[in-house]
């Protein structure tokens, strides 16, 4: 575990710099270890890192520190929730999954081996970011990795199911975006009228399975 400040108020952990299920679980060790405590502001998990904002008037880099120290030293919450199973129904393909075919290439593989594959794959949302309620999926198939678009699209539709590099990830709201895009689903991932209004949240476990009508 490495501390060091990332401004006059924020502290940045991180875990090491490879993307791992080890440094998912200690990233969200920490981040429940720390929710709601006086003082921290605001809580940002990464794929590998916490990043801590704190009111400066009432916290100190120092004390913020120790805090982390303590936490992350001590046994795991018996209380933290367990990992929720969520569906996403997805239509691949055609106008839903127009870089469906690019990544079968890529993949040396066709483009039902790659649905084949990707819908097999049991992943793990690490983190939520990006943009509102944006799910960073850690388990997809090596194989299936592929690099993001050179020049990203200026407009992604609500539900895309995508693929970045080796992460997976659904857009919750039509936005600019350069994923690779293999399929859509018309589940709503955020609702302003839900409580909460996230579907998916750190530590769920989410299975992809095909549809005619997604």
């Amino acid at each position: 575990m490495i501390i060091r400040p990332a401004s006059d108020r924020s502290l940045l952990i991180s875990f090491g710099e490879e993307i791992s299920i080890e440094a998912h679980r200690q990233v969200a060790c920490l981040t429940r270890a720390l929710a709601g405590i006086r003082g921290i502001l605001n809580l940002h998990p990464a794929f590998t890192s916490v990043l801590i904002d704190f009111e400066p008037r009432l916290r100190t880099h120092a004390q913020i520190e120790a805090l982390v120290r303590e936490r992350i030293e001590a046994p795991a919450e018996e209380s933290a929730p367990p990992p929720r199973a969520v569906t996403i129904p997805v239509r691949y393909g055609g106008e839903e999954g127009p870089d469906l075919d690019d990544v079968a290439r890529h993949a040396g593989l066709s483009p039902e081996a790659v649905i084949e594959r990707f819908t097999a794959a049991d992943y793990v949302v690490y983190f939520v970011g990006f943009s509102t309620c944006y799910p960073y999926l850690g388990g997809l198939p090596p194989e299936l990795a592929t690099p993001r678009l050179s020049a990203p699209r200026p407009h992604v539709p609500e539900g895309s199911v995508a693929i970045g590099g080796s992460q997976a990830g659904i857009y919750p709201l039509a936005s600019p975006g350069g994923w690779r895009i293999i399929g859509r689903t018309n589940l709503r991932l955020f609702n302003r009228a839900s409580e909460p209004p996230a579907l998916l949240r750190m530590d769920d476990h989410v299975r992809f399975v095909p549809c005619e009508i997604a």
